[in-house]
């Protein structure tokens, strides 16, 4: 089992940065691929970043590349999300999960098992 913790949200203006951070429990959390998802008001929960269980390989949707990174401390046992540039169509509630069974990473939110509550995350114009 896994139990994670996001925190870091919050009310920022456009062009603003934030950095989510998720604190994962349990002993083997470097075996973990990790992921960042988030819903927006009315929209289905959709994938944003994914880093491998080292933190070499890391994947984004279009949207936010160059401008979010993701990465991870596994003596931590935390992954981070940087998101820099912020805009208007970021507002959402960012989640934070773990996938046991994928070699490299994933953008598929039925490969993750355990996820976390949410963080919400509003950008002002």
């Amino acid at each position: 089992q896994v139990q994670l913790v996001e925190s870091g949200g919050g009310l920022v203006q456009a062009g603003g940065s934030l950095r989510l951070s998720c604190a994962a429990s349990g002993r083997t959390f470097s075996r973990y691929v990790m992921g960042w998802f988030r819903q927006a008001p009315g929209k289905e929960r959709e994938f944003v970043a994914t880093i491998s269980w080292s933190g070499s390989m890391t994947d984004y949707t279009d949207s936010v590349k160059g401008r979010f990174t993701i990465s991870r401390d596994n003596a931590k046992n935390t992954v981070y999300l940087q998101m820099n540039s912020l805009k208007p169509e970021d507002t959402a509630v960012y989640y934070c999960a773990a996938d046991s069974g994928t070699i490299l990473t994933s953008s598929s939110s039925r490969s993750y098992d355990y996820w976390g509550q949410g963080t919400q995350v509003t950008v002002s114009s």
